[in-house]
């Protein structure tokens, strides 16, 4: 796609996302979902806390009443409070205003299906061909123009539902949450401490600069320092938009999306509540998990790289857990999409029925070091499709018979070929992904 990556339209904002993007955008999706059906569409949008999601907001709103759709403003809220709203109140479609974990100067603009989902290839398709002029849109008029409605009581909906989806207490339990300067500070503490926990939050003032910077999941030392310095039982990190998390231990330890996937799937194997004792991670995960699970006889299917896919795979098969280790993870039978703060809580509930430390439920999976080389290559289809690459391939996981191995898979957007190699120590990577950096030599730029 032209605009559209796996994760909606990202670009600088104002620079390769703009509003007149975000405007027709608004404009042909109020069409799409209600002139075009000779009905008055409904669509809910949510933003983060960055300065421009304002801006962005102002203009998909105003294309969205000039083609006739009412537009109802969750304003800031988590990218999956969006995606339940959606479902829950019965709208057309969703539109969340994010660049999740990028710099606040980046923006993105999300759409979600009717049914919660990541919008379809064929709508998006089509916005793409109206944003390029080859399609047109009528305006609205008289009392067919849409109205904008303040939509607040839909963000404590929400927030009613993750408390709903407890069932346990947290009272006695110091627990830290690094909002990110984010999404998260408008639901995350009231949650925890509807439920007792006595709570302690960093990074939750933002200034519509300060989001992601230093803090959240994509700079975890901070809460790790912090969990520790306040003598805290653990702490949950999330992202801008809140729909990552990732754990710090008692001890300030890092629980990344590997480690949630093995805490919560075991537990849910053992009490029988995991779907088809099926876990569906992505083929970048640990090959310390896969090993885990095996001697939990749990199985899994490996997707490639993107909640997307994890999605696609859960859906079609009837699984139910399934993430990526950047820390976000989805709980079918709770929600269509990633959800940061459902995560941290599906977590506490592991925390408060086995009654350990964090750092104890995860000992059993012994994570592998790894090391990833992207190689920068003149045509990264043919280095792909070349034996040589294969060859060296199956050289370098002969190599490690077993313990261990080598993925190569090419970006999907920059002309690199990504080669990770995993090993029972650095040296055994190092060794393992020389036979396939020395093949890539001549596809080299």
């Amino acid at each position: 796609m032209k605009y559209f990556g796996t994760d909606g339209f990202r670009g600088v904002a104002n620079e390769g996302l703009n509003v007149d993007h975000a405007f027709k955008i608004g404009r042909f999706v109020g069409w799409y979902y209600g002139a075009r059906q000779n009905r008055r569409a409904r669509v809910v949008i949510g933003k983060d806390t960055r300065r421009s999601s304002y801006m962005f907001e102002a203009a998909l709103i105003s294309g969205l009443v000039a083609s006739g759709a009412d537009a109802h403003t969750l304003h800031v809220i988590p990218t999956p409070g969006v995606s339940y709203e959606v479902i829950h109140d019965n709208f057309d479609c969703g539109i969340m205003i994010t660049a999740s974990h990028n710099p606040y100067t980046d923006n993105g603009i999300k759409l979600v299906n009717k049914a919660g989902f990541k919008m379809d290839e064929e709508v998006l398709e089509q916005i793409e061909d109206y944003i390029d002029g080859k399609i047109e849109v009528p305006l609205a008029t008289g009392d067919n123009i849409g109205r904008t409605v303040d939509y607040m009581q839909g963000r404590n909906r929400y927030i009613a539902s993750l408390i709903a989806s407890c069932d346990f207490s947290l009272q006695g339990i110091k627990i830290g949450l690094d909002c990110a300067n984010g999404a998260a500070g408008s639901v995350a503490k009231p949650v925890f401490d509807a439920l007792g926990a006595e709570t302690h939050v960093i990074a939750k003032s933002p200034n519509g600069l300060n989001i992601n910077v230093g803090c959240g999941s994509t700079h975890i030392e901070t809460l790790q320092s912090y969990v520790v310095a306040n003598g805290l039982d653990l702490g949950f990190a999330y992202d801008g938009d809140a729909d990552r998390c990732l754990a710090v231990d008692e001890k300030g330890g890092l629980i990344d999306g590997d480690l949630i996937l093995y805490l919560c799937g075991s537990y849910l194997n053992k009490h029988g509540r995991l779907a088809k004792s099926t876990v569906v991670p992505t083929v970048m995960s640990n090959f310390g998990l896969f090993r885990a699970f095996d001697e939990l006889g749990i199985d899994y299917v490996k997707t490639d790289v993107g909640d997307k896919n994890v999605s696609a795979c859960m859906r079609e098969n009837g699984f139910n857990l399934g993430g990526e280790q950047s820390g976000h993870v989805i709980f079918g039978d709770f929600a269509a999409t990633g959800d940061g703060i459902l995560t941290s809580l599906r977590i506490m509930e592991v925390y408060r029925s086995e009654r350990q430390p964090l750092s104890e439920l995860v000992r059993p999976v012994s994570l592998y070091p790894q090391q990833l080389v992207n190689v920068r290559v003149t045509d990264k289809d043919a280095a792909m499709g070349a034996p040589e690459i294969a060859a060296a391939v199956k050289a370098a996981e002969d190599y490690l018979a077993g313990d261990g191995r080598v993925l190569v898979r090419a970006s999907g957007t920059e002309p690199l070929v990504r080669v990770l190699a995993e090993a029972p120590t650095d040296e055994q990577c190092e060794a393992a992904n020389k036979f396939v950096l020395d093949a890539l030599e001549p596809y080299k730029e």
